[in-house]
């Protein structure tokens, strides 16, 4: 029996078992990751699963089975099963539970992919991570660490209203990091990102880091950073590099605009939301210049593909536009319940996990600015760079991040380096104060955004670029 003639077997099963309304995935996985320390490699992982995952609807009530055996008994165990689970839940029942029209497809998608990740021999592999590591150590850092992860998933989706779609992701992402210790403390570098830099792509995604070329570079500034200065403390300019925007845009944006969240149906790790659905369309959350995208159809991001979990095409949305909110991550479940016509936010980290709304590409357009403009164009502040550590609060709302590196700017120029660079704010009025903002966007990835219980961990792309925002606080000490 063929992959879709298991999920329809599954979806047949729950439908005889009263389901009005029933999808099944087919996941096939492998994922491969390798680490190296101090030029040696410590730890090389590989594994490879597949099973099958069906949601069933009975009433207001989602029931959901997963089976590892991949045959027509098992398909058949787990719809029925799924069915009977909702049939449980709507013994309680809430409020009446809809989903949003969508168009029924037959389709195939693959991400874009030049050298197969997991084709490259290991050896070269490795010998591409100790050298890096190497060089980190022989640059005076007294810690080096470099990695890359791979992900190869195959997926088949089928529902009982007719979609029958396949597709294939392939992921890829690396980086190093040096660590150096003295005068009592720690300090470390990262290169591109402090998780590194992911996407949908091949190993030709880690050729164009040329993680060798920046090996140097951290360790130099791991150790400098040991004897550099405190950040100043009190209320600034502050510029941020993207890949700390990207992370900013993550946890204040990214996770605020999540409808079950907004809705209350979940809470687990990131909280809920400070956003109220009755001000969709003119709450103001940003300056003029802040225009946030929902958009998972960007080649080569990490969030891209080309239909969610429930088979709604990828398409493109504004979730911020001219600093007012505009948009929403949505299942067709929520959206039913918000009164919205669109979702294709849902996902699934496995075939043994239930799909939940999830970011996608969620992240900026470009300014009309260059990092290099807004420099110039800044008599006194602090640049800051790579994030460090992340705080925020359950609505998503106050935050508190730690970068890196920092650099003071002092009439227009980069000046003196500085450690333990902090910043603080209130999301809206963070947002509000963004009156510079770069061109130079990059898709950043991030492989271990955590939602659920039982846990998942998604993988996100955010658009990011350099921007400038006023009178922030800095320097945060406790």
């Amino acid at each position: 029996m063929t992959y879709f003639g298991l999920a329809e077997t599954a979806i047949s099963a729950a439908l005889d078992a009263g389901a009005r309304y029933a999808d099944a995935r087919v996941m096939h996985r492998r994922y491969e990751s390798m680490n190296a320390r101090n030029g040696e490699v410590e730890e090389l992982a590989s594994d490879e699963s597949a099973g099958l995952g069906v949601r069933a609807l009975v009433g207001s009530s989602w029931g959901f089975f997963a089976v590892p055996t991949l045959s027509e008994a098992g398909a058949r165990q787990a719809g029925t099963r799924a069915a009977e689970i909702a049939k449980a839940s709507a013994r309680v029942p809430g409020p009446a539970l809809d989903l949003i029209p969508t168009q029924v497809n037959t389709a195939s998608w693959q991400s874009d992919c030049v050298i197969d990740p997991i084709g490259v021999a290991l050896s070269e592999k490795g010998d591409l991570l100790t050298h890096a590591s190497k060089l980190i150590l022989e640059h005076g850092a007294t810690l080096a660490e470099a990695q890359y992860q791979i992900w190869d998933t195959t997926k088949w989706f089928a529902s009982s209203e007719g979609h029958r779609i396949d597709q294939h992701i392939r992921e890829t992402g690396a980086g190093i990091t040096a660590t150096s210790i003295g005068n009592g403390e720690s300090q470390r570098r990262s290169y591109p990102a402090a998780r590194g830099q992911y996407g949908t792509r091949g190993w030709e995604l880690v050729h164009d880091l040329d993680l060798l070329a920046h090996a140097p570079r951290v360790a130099e500034e791991s150790r400098a950073l040991l004897t550099a200065p405190l950040c100043p403390s009190g209320e600034t300019t502050l510029i941020l590099g993207g890949e700390q925007m990207c992370l900013q845009i993550h946890e204040s944006v990214g996770h605020a605009i999540e409808l079950d969240r907004i809705l209350g149906w979940e809470a687990a790790f990131a909280g809920t939301s400070w956003l109220d659905l009755n001000q969709l369309g003119s709450l103001k959350y940003g300056s003029e210049l802040m225009n946030i995208i929902i958009d998972p159809a960007i080649p080569g991001a990490l969030g891209s593909f080309g239909f969610d979990d429930e088979g709604t095409p990828a398409q493109r949305r504004y979730a911020v536009q001219n600093g007012i909110w505009k948009g929403v991550l949505a299942g067709r479940d929520s959206a039913a319940r918000a009164g919205l016509d669109y979702g294709g936010s849902v996902r699934s980290d496995g075939w043994a996990r239930l799909p939940m709304v999830r970011m996608t590409n969620v992240g900026l357009e470009p300014g009309p600015h260059t990092l290099e403009e807004i420099i110039a164009s800044t008599d006194d502040g602090v640049f800051m760079e790579n994030n460090r550590s992340w705080s925020i609060d359950d609505k998503r709302l106050n935050f508190q991040f730690g970068c890196e590196i920092g650099y003071e700017v002092k009439n227009g120029k980069l000046g003196r380096m500085v450690r333990n660079p902090t910043y603080t704010g209130i999301g809206p009025k963070f947002w509000s104060s963004m009156d510079m903002l770069s061109s130079e966007i990059i898709n950043w990835g991030t492989p271990n955004c955590g939602k659920g219980q039982p846990s998942q961990t998604g993988h996100t792309g955010h658009p990011a670029a350099p921007a400038r925002f006023q009178n922030v606080r800095v320097g945060v000490r406790s």
